[in-house]
């Protein structure tokens, strides 16, 4: 496929979530609905996060394959995902690959900003941010990258305080978490 050059720019998508998320997004730029089927995905990943039994449901190898897909389609019904997604959707419950679905999210997300010339970048912070701060950090990453950001924000309890930011294969570790378990190892070597 033509198009399918242009996700080759992107280097690290790859694995069982880079294969499903690529052909996504080629049929998705084919059939002229990239931005409704990121829409989609964006709304999906939302309840995913919004919903532990939809997280564990996903991650579970204890249903079958009848189970996860009933579950797919009505969950794609409810939502009123078009006809992409809802295949999409069903055709990795079909193939028990319902546990890699937001990596393959990520991965689409990732192929789709790297389209319109955007970086993708993730900040992951103790508690929620303001959309002041959100704007201020996106702002900050535009100035060191040069591009336009997609920024991706989640809550991690875990690093205490503080954030982790991920902008393709580099990490910005500023978490209160990295820098107490730093001072304890440098204490036991003292």
């Amino acid at each position: 496929m033509s198009n399918s050059t242009a996700s080759a720019n992107l280097a690290p998508i790859s694995g069982v979530a880079g294969r499903y998320a690529t052909a996504l997004f080629d049929l998705a730029l084919d059939a002229g609905t990239l931005e409704a089927v990121e829409g989609e995905l964006k709304s999906l990943q939302s309840a995913i996060d919004g919903s532990s039994d939809l997280k564990a449901f996903l991650k579970s190898p204890v249903y079958d394959r009848d189970d996860q897909l009933k579950a797919v389609e009505a969950l794609a019904g409810k939502a009123g995902f078009g006809a992409l997604v809802t295949n999409f959707l069903k055709l990795i419950a079909k193939n028990r690959r319902l546990f890699a679905l937001e990596d393959m999210i990520r991965a689409f997300r990732a192929l789709a900003a790297d389209h319109r010339g955007e970086v993708s970048a993730e900040a992951a912070t103790a508690a929620p941010m303001t959309d002041d701060q959100v704007k201020a950090l996106r702002l900050e990453i535009e100035r060191m990258v040069g591009k336009a950001v997609n920024l991706n924000t989640r809550v991690d309890p875990d690093l205490l305080g503080g954030l982790v930011v991920k902008i393709g294969s580099q990490m910005v570790d500023a978490s209160l978490k990295t820098k107490l378990n730093r001072l304890k190892t440098v204490m036991k070597e003292a």
